[in-house]
């Protein structure tokens, strides 16, 4: 599975929810920059953060990683 899109999804799934980038990297405590330059795919996502963004989505890295493997 090719994960070159993925922060394209984390856009998706944040904006479908109504949050703006600047309070979700609040709540998952990341630096919105980095947070922007993932969507934007200008930057490749480390595990430490994949963790932060899939725990405030309320999944496990392995739950959201699948989830975004099925869609």
């Amino acid at each position: 599975m090719q994960y070159s899109e993925l922060g394209k999804y984390i856009k998706q799934r944040r904006e479908r929810l109504g949050i703006s980038l600047n309070k979700f990297a609040q709540e998952a405590d990341i630096d919105c920059a980095i947070l922007c330059r993932i969507e934007n795919l200008k930057q490749g996502i480390k595990v430490g953060i994949l963790e932060k963004i899939a725990n405030n989505f309320g999944k496990t890295p392995a739950e959201f990683l699948k989830e975004f493997e099925e869609n």
